[in-house]
């Protein structure tokens, strides 16, 4: 994590001092269920409870021991120890450092989603607003990069709403399977301690029981959550090279918005360079770059091996910031995106009508073409328009071909524009639920 690409309430969730506070909760209230169960004095909880909950862990103090322990939960617990007294010995009692290391992980990672929901949740609401605002925005639109037929930006930005809402869904089933919790001891039996004692600790901390966790929680629950996180990040790219594109000097349709003051080369004052969007596109390929590890940990040695965990404690952290991050970010841009309907009109008109090419084939058909011979006259008119540069009604209009087939006045009513957007309305009642 980097100070550039990062925000604070998602770091928080990161920082040792977080991640030990977690520690002691899942300790604490596990000892609480112990004691309830006559396995530790009810005194000896409660007195844990009062010497810790509001003490500010040492940090570098469990780093000096951890550098004689090499062992980050004993490290922990000894610096425990030293704060609590006598009492901290019916700390841990029948666990396993797994039971600490993975609940707490599932902790953050649910923490960490929660943020990244209502991220979403700000985006949804700013590509809402700008598409509602440019819904009848007419703009050409393009297939392998060339002129198609018209759409209208609005439905650019209704495609990306909808394609958000389904990432928010994602990430709320990713949280719902990586919030599990697990005190199963050595290997998983329960051996040394009470299933129950799992159950009340999952309750405290706002989690679910897993099922069966040998000594881990099953990292396919931590695969699919990494590939969610991935897939929102493509999401994110695929909005980012969209603006990316619309920005270019020989498209200019939209632009990020380029605040005064700013500078976009340090070789060329003229410069208004789409950085952002290039920034959110170089973040989505870290958080995508992060899948790969987490879908290898699934495969662990029997009961457990610890190959996951140095992948964990940097992906973890990384994946969560830099997706916060990029969302965060994606949603400015969307806010504050410029648009420029004019070079929208400027660029649908550029190909003299072009874009009516599939309207005009479907009407020769329909009068009794063969769907060979239609192709065959719309194509020829269109390619003329396109290499001359010239108006392709006016072509359409001098062959005789098509001419036989289509009076002139229904060739023009052809390149009426509405006819492209009479739907628009229902797209708009299907992804927003009104129109």
């Amino acid at each position: 994590m980097i100070p550039r690409y990062s925000r604070p309430e998602m770091v928080a969730i990161w920082e040792p001092q977080t991640r030990f506070r977690i520690w002691f909760e899942i300790e604490a209230h596990a000892t609480d269920r112990l004691a309830e169960l006559g396995v530790v004095p009810k005194e000896a909880a409660a007195t844990i409870w009062a010497k810790a909950k509001d003490a500010v862990f040492d940090v570098a103090r469990i780093d000096e021991i951890e550098r004689v322990t090499k062992h980050d939960v004993i490290a922990f617990l000894t610096h425990l120890a030293e704060i609590v007294g006598p009492e901290a010995r019916f700390v841990h009692q029948g666990m396993t450092s797994s039971d600490i290391l993975d609940t707490t992980l599932s902790v953050q990672l649910a923490r960490a989603t929660d943020i990244l929901i209502a991220d979403v949740d700000a985006l949804l609401a700013a590509i809402k607003r700008r598409a509602f605002e440019h819904k009848m925005t007419p703009t050409i639109g393009r297939s392998h990069g060339i002129h198609a037929e018209p759409v209208t930006f609005g439905l650019k930005l209704a495609q990306a709403y909808a394609e958000f809402a389904r990432c928010r869904a994602r990430l709320v089933a990713a949280r719902a399977e990586i919030a599990t919790c697990a005190i199963s001891g050595a290997v998983g039996t329960f051996a040394n301690i009470d299933p129950s004692v799992e159950e009340y600790v999952a309750k405290k901390m706002g989690l679910t029981v897993e099922p069966v966790s040998t000594q881990v929680i099953p990292r396919d629950r931590h695969a699919m959550y990494f590939a969610t996180l991935g897939v929102v990040a493509s999401s994110i790219e695929r909005l980012a090279t969209e603006i990316r594109h619309l920005q270019r000097t020989e498209v200019y349709e939209a632009e990020e918005f380029f605040s005064p003051g700013q500078k976009g080369s340090s070789a060329m004052p003229h410069k208004r360079n789409p950085v952002l969007t290039e920034n959110l596109t170089g973040l989505a390929r870290l958080v995508r770059g992060m899948v790969t590890p987490a879908l290898e940990n699934v495969a662990l040695w029997h009961e457990r091996d610890i190959s996951h965990s140095s992948v964990e404690r940097m992906i973890g952290p990384d994946a969560t910031v830099t997706l916060d991050f990029a969302l965060a970010r994606l949603t400015g841009v969307v806010d504050k995106l410029l648009v420029y309907p004019q070079n929208m009109r400027k660029n649908l008109d550029r190909l003299g009508g072009l874009h009516n090419s599939q309207r005009v084939l479907l009407a020769l058909t329909q009068a009794g073409a063969s769907r060979e011979d239609a192709y065959s006259m719309v194509q020829r008119n269109a390619m003329r328009t396109w290499e001359h540069g010239e108006d392709f009604l006016t072509n359409l209009l001098a062959d005789k071909d098509v001419a036989e087939k289509l009076p002139a006045s229904e060739l023009r009513s052809m390149f009426d524009e509405a006819y492209h957007f009479k739907h628009v309305d229902t797209i708009f009642r299907r992804v927003f639920g009104t129109a």
